[in-house]
Parts: structure tokens; C-alpha cells; sequence
């Protein structure tokens, strides 16, 4: 049965899903996590580090979801702060100088928009993340696995190789924010999510992303078996692909990918 959007939006944000530690966990061996952004602090809203895929090392950085009140206050869910994209940054370019490709797990409602995290630049660490990750000499795949709101998730989806699992969304904001907006009533978030496009399906047909990984019956918490080996393939493929281009060739290919959009 074809889900609505608004359907789509609500089995996004399901608690059961799988968040960017059960890929981690799953799909990755002997991840080990850094911390921190050299600047200011720790952001738990992102985790990040290294680990080997198929035995070749690389950097894998997920925004990361709880399942419960404390884990996603522990995550400030999964609304990054500055210091998180910094982290993420200093780890991409770590990953660059080691030659280390770079795998992202897209999760999140938005950026965190407190006070603290507009004083300590939060514009322009998503902005910096734009900026280096389109010249980073490494090849990149990123995958939104459920939620991707905003510069929030732009701030990690610049890379050769974007992805969608099957019911997950991706979005200028969050349908109750455009509804506050545009319709002046939040309450319209249904007919907001029908009107954003902000579907799988909607956005590889506008060639924002670069394919579709299809999720077990009833969404992707319904089988965590099965959506891991579905992701791992797709990275799989991908990274096989982008180790064999010369790395010019790869830069131009990832510039004219975000010219055309």
C-alpha cells in the first residue's frame, strides 16, 4: 500500500527505527568514536569516528536519535549544536589526510536553533561544512535514514553519492514549520507535507538524490537485518565505484552533481 506523505512523515520519526548507531554497529567493524571539536566542546547530537568497512579503514558520522525521553534529551534530539558540525568537520578532513572515505548517516529534525548555538555560530559552521565537504579529497556517501531537516541535514549531505531509504524525508523544514509559515497555522502540517515534495520518491525525481534504498515491509524497524544489508550494499557499490576515479575527476563530478541542482 503507497503511503502519503504525511504517513511517510509520521513512520520518519517512529522511535523504533534504526538511528546511526544501529548502522554503525551493524554495518562497520571496530568502530572507534572521537569526540569533540577542538573548539569549544562535545556534541552528543553527532557521533563520529573511525572504523573499517569490508576491511578498508574509513570515517563514518551519524546524527543520532534516542528512543526514549532520556537518550534523545542525551542527544538534544538529534539537533546538533555548532560544535557538532565542527566535529564532523575536523573528522571529514582527518579522513581526507589519511585518504579515509567518508560514510554519513543523515537523522535529524533540524539544527539546533537555542541562543547558545546562534552566539557560537551556528550558520556558519553548516555553511563551512557546505564549503569543505564540496572540495574534500576523499569520496563521500551519505544516506538519510529517516529525518533530514534543513541546514541541519545539508551540513552532512554534500557528498558524491546521496541516498534515501524508501519512507524517509528530506526537507527545507519540518511540515509544522512550513505550515506556521506559509499557512499561518501549524495544525496544517498534513496538507505542508504534501505540498514540500519532501518524499523519497519526490526528491530523485527532482535529482537531489541519487537513488532509493528500498525498506522491509512496514518500515525499516520492522527488520533491521534486512535494511543493514540493503544499506551496506548500496555503500558497498558505491564505494567500489568512487575508489577507482581519479581524484579530479571525482571533485568535477561532485561539483557539476550540486551545479545541476
Amino acid at each position: 500500500m503507497e503511503l502519503t506523505p504525511w504517513e511517510k512523515v509520521k513512520l520518519a520519526r517512529m522511535p523504533l527505527r534504526p538511528t546511526g548507531l544501529d548502522y554503525i554497529e551493524r554495518i562497520f567493524t571496530n568502530f572507534l568514536e572521537l569526540h569533540g571539536d577542538r573548539y569549544y566542546g562535545e556534541d552528543r547530537a553527532i557521533v563520529g569516528g573511525i572504523a573499517f568497512f569490508n576491511g578498508i579503514p574509513v570515517t563514518v558520522i551519524a546524527q543520532q536519535k534516542g528512543r526514549n525521553t532520556k537518550e534523545n534529551i542525551a542527544r538534544n534530539f538529534s539537533m546538533p549544536h555548532p560544535e557538532g558540525y565542527r566535529k564532523a568537520l575536523r573528522l571529514m578532513k582527518q579522513a581526507e589526510k589519511f585518504h579515509r572515505p567518508i560514510i554519513c548517516f543523515i537523522d535529524t529534525p533540524g539544527a539546533f536553533c537555542g541562543l547558545g548555538a546562534e552566539e557560537r555560530g551556528q550558520g556558519e559552521a553548516i555553511a563551512s561544512n557546505l564549503a569543505e565537504m564540496m572540495l574534500l579529497k576523499t569520496p563521500i556517501v551519505s544516506i538519510v535514514i529517516s529525518e533530514g531537516g534543513s541546514g541541519g541535514a545539508l551540513a552532512l549531505g554534500v557528498a558524491d553519492k546521496v541516498y534515501m531509504l524508501e519512507h524517509a524525508i528530506y526537507s527545507i523544514l519540518s511540515p509544522e514549520g512550513f505550515a506556521s509559515i506559509l499557512y499561518k497555522d501549524s495544525s496544517k502540517a498534513e496538507q505542508a507535507s504534501k505540498d514540500m515534495k519532501l518524499t523519497a520518491q519526490d526528491l530523485l525525481s527532482f535529482g537531489v538524490i541519487d537513488g532509493i534504498i528500498p525498506e522491509p515491509v512496514g518500515g525499516a524497524h520492522t527488520d533491521f537485518d534486512k535494511i543493514m544489508l540493503s544499506v551496506k550494499s548500496v555503500i558497498e557499490a558505491d564505494l567500489e565505484d568512487l575508489l577507482k576515479l581519479p581524484m579530479d575527476t571525482m571533485l568535477e563530478m561532485r561539483y557539476q552533481k550540486y551545479r545541476k541542482i
